[in-house]
């Protein structure tokens, strides 16, 4: 488990072909490693990964076939700057939202423009995650825990403060670059127990809220 508050911006250190699958090599910049044990949890991008072997401020971790089709590690090379944080202890103060670290879909940036000193990000999602994204609420991109402005079919907008641009790695992102995506894990669970076993799979509408007496 996670929480979205980047400790350090990496990069990718070396990329081995395993025979489909990829044997990754990431820098840890200042992030300090010399506690860490293999079999640890560290978030790559947002990715939960498992860290095997720790080298001079450097680890390296296995990426599966699926993990490469289902989030932007595919697209990296070397040299990409990479968000990196470790996994929550119990006694971590929890800074931004409860995060798995398991991509929930690859969005993509539409548009960025400075708003104040902040800057304001225009993304793209899947269809399919619009209905757990709203104004207010929490997403977490590339690792990074961020509050939506507002969400509009399957667009949604964010504010990015200079501290989070300069202290991570979304200050690089440009228009058309792709990045992961996770929704908030709260949204999901509700709308499991909400439904049920039987049609989990389906939306939340107003039928189903005055069923189970959360609307009038």
């Amino acid at each position: 488990m996670f929480t979205g508050i980047i400790q350090s911006v990496g990069s990718v250190k070396r990329l081995d072909d395993r025979g489909g699958d990829m044997r990754m090599v990431f820098s840890t910049g200042k992030l300090d490693i010399s506690e860490y044990q293999p079999g640890d949890s560290i978030a790559v991008n947002g990715v939960c990964l498992t860290a095997l072997e720790y080298g001079a401020a450097a680890f390296s971790a296995d990426v599966s076939r699926e993990t490469l089709s289902v989030t932007t590690f595919g697209d990296l090379k070397t040299g990409d700057p990479v968000n990196l944080e470790p996994a929550l202890r119990v006694q971590d103060r929890l800074g931004g939202h409860l995060v798995s670290g398991h991509v929930d879909g690859v969005g993509s940036v539409e548009s960025r423009k400075a708003a104040g000193r902040s800057e304001k990000f225009v993304f793209v999602m899947p269809a399919e995650l619009t209905r757990y994204v709203a104004g207010k609420g929490s997403i977490c991109i590339n690792g990074v825990s961020l509050t939506v402005n507002r969400s509009e079919g399957n667009r949604f907008t964010v504010n990015i403060v200079p501290h989070t641009l300069q202290e991570t790695m979304l200050g690089s992102l440009q228009a058309g670059d792709r990045v992961n995506l996770e929704v908030d894990i709260i949204a999901r669970y509700l709308e499991k127990l909400l439904r049920g076993d039987k049609d989990a799979d389906g939306s939340i509408d107003l039928e189903l809220l005055q069923r189970t007496g959360f609307a009038g």
